[in-house]
Formats: C-alpha cells, structure tokens, sequence
C-alpha cells in the first residue's frame, strides 16, 4: 500500500529544490576560483567549452588542444569505418523493354 504524501514531503521536496538552485547559482557565480580549489585537492575538473581560452593557463590550452585533436581523429575514424562498411552502389541499368519509349502517337489533322 502506498504512502500518502504529506505537506511535510511537499515542504521538503520545495525546500530541497531551493537549496538545490541557490548551491547552482553560487557555484556557477564563482565557479573559477571553485574549480580551482578543486584542483588544488586533487580532483581533476575538465576545463569547460564556455571558458575564456586567453585566461587559461599555457597547460589548461594543450590539454584542451589535445582533447580536441582526440575527439577530431576519432570522428574521422567513425566516418572512415562507416564509409567502408556501406558497399557502393553502382547504378543500376534498366532492362531494354524499360528503357525505351514509345514517341506520342500523332494526332490527325
């Protein structure tokens, strides 16, 4: 048998969905300097596509130039093993009966 919800489970799911969004909008507030006490403590964050590559670090811009060459040769090797797998299509010929016309027939004058 189910458990009735009460206002006690609806307060609580507002309020958890409160501290949800106010702890999103502090941290993408100051989402920098949390990222990088991040990895000061070890925990490796990627860098974000949204971020601002003149003040990035020489090594945050390799790692980032790598991740994009990784990503680049692996699209080229998807494509390349697609493109083998299809077989080519040569155009097919029609059949001789199929392939002439009958010219209009000439109406009389």
């Amino acid at each position: 048998m189910p458990i009735p919800i009460t206002s006690q489970h609806v307060t609580g799911f507002a309020v958890g969905l409160g501290v949800a969004a106010a702890g999103f909008y502090y941290y993408k507030k100051n989402q920098k300097q949390v990222d990088e006490w991040l990895r000061q403590q070890g925990i490796t964050i990627p860098a974000s596509s949204g971020s601002d590559y003149a003040a990035m670090t020489l090594r945050d811009l390799v790692r980032e130039k790598e991740h994009l060459e990784d990503l680049i040769a692996e699209r080229e090797h998807a494509a390349e093993q697609e493109a083998a797998a299809k077989p080519s299509r040569a155009p097919r010929k029609r059949p001789a009966a199929q392939s002439r016309r009958r010219a209009p027939a000439k109406a009389a004058a």
